[in-house]
């Protein structure tokens, strides 16, 4: 089979597409042919090793995980001999993380990680990113921020992968959303629930005179300290992009800021979390976005694109 690596950090050139014997699936796991999966920012960072004292984590000379891609949708081929909840036929989506990578044809996966029947109000590329995009930001909405009915979200890159999935899932609970975004993508971000819109190559938000209960700054170009004066007296400041500030701040001042990285919960959370995701999407209260679509060995193309920052919703990868 054919499974996207990196050996080295550096720019797309870096990624190969190389052969891989298929796999075979344990007594606990299912064998899925993917039919797409997900490309995000957070592979190109870990691709490019960046920040750099996240190397710690990921390698300090070159990755320790050479593979990519986590989310991931397909038709369930095998199963192992201990298996019940699924079988051959089933179309089916999840993520796999810190493993050989998704970014393949075949990925295997154990029967209680975070793996569902795909709804079919979903197509498998609309399945694909649903555990980046909204998987991420429901775990910083309801797990961390708690959102309640009637508070004001304040979502900054509300036009991307997380941030589009943050203004739906806001809504969705309750809440007042204002979504950052350029001026390009104002309409797109109001057609996905926002009530407001804040464009920021003509204002910037964090010299409002509105107070917000929560920031979700969901790709990491604001800071606490830009955004205090913004913040109610027990409103928090959260995001999930790595950095030294961001660090420093949520242990210093962790009643205000937040950091956290998704896929390092318990699975039994994730999981948790999960479950609430599909059925939103089987109640048709959710929907993913999808800008464009690459095949496997177009791979580097995808991630130059990702690169622009003019991505809208989701990259994914489809196998034929």
């Amino acid at each position: 089979m054919k499974a996207a690596i990196y050996k080295k950090y550096g720019s797309p050139e870096v990624i190969e597409l190389v052969e891989r014997e298929k796999p075979a699936p344990k007594s606990n796991e299912v064998l899925v042919r993917i039919k797409a999966s997900s490309v995000t920012r957070a592979d190109t960072m870990m691709r490019q090793g960046q920040p750099k004292f996240g190397r710690l984590f990921l390698g300090l000379l070159k990755p320790k995980n050479t593979s990519l891609g986590t989310g991931f949708s397909g038709v369930v081929e095998s199963v192992g001999s201990e298996v019940t909840q699924f079988k051959i036929g089933d179309a089916v989506f999840g993520e796999k993380l810190f493993s050989n990578g998704c970014n393949a044809e075949y990925v295997c996966i154990a029967d209680n990680l975070v793996l569902d029947i795909k709804p079919n109000t979903l197509s498998h590329a609309e399945a694909a990113p649903v555990c980046d995009g909204f998987l991420t930001s429901y775990n910083f909405l309801k797990d961390i921020a708690d959102v309640k009915p009637g508070q004001h979200v304040l979502i900054n890159g509300a036009s991307g992968s997380l941030g589009s999935a943050a203004v739906q899932l806001a809504k969705v609970m309750g809440a007042k959303v204002t979504g950052v975004c350029s001026t390009k993508n104002v309409s797109f971000v109001k057609s996905i629930g926002a009530d407001e819109v804040v464009d920021y190559k003509n204002e910037d938000c964090t010299n409002s005179q509105i107070k917000y209960d929560i920031i979700y700054d969901s790709v990491g170009t604001l800071s606490f300290k830009s955004c205090k004066n913004i913040v109610t007296q027990k409103g928090i400041f959260m995001t999930p992009v790595l950095s030294f500030g961001i660090v420093w701040h949520s242990i210093v001042n962790s009643k205000k800021v937040k950091f956290a990285a998704t896929g390092m919960k318990k699975t039994e959370d994730l999981k948790r979390l999960f479950s609430d995701l599909v059925h939103f999407f089987r109640q048709g209260k959710l929907r993913t976005t999808i800008d464009k679509k690459y095949s496997l060995s177009d791979l580097i193309h995808a991630h130059h694109y990702l690169e622009t920052g003019r991505k809208v919703g989701n990259i994914v990868i489809f196998n034929p």
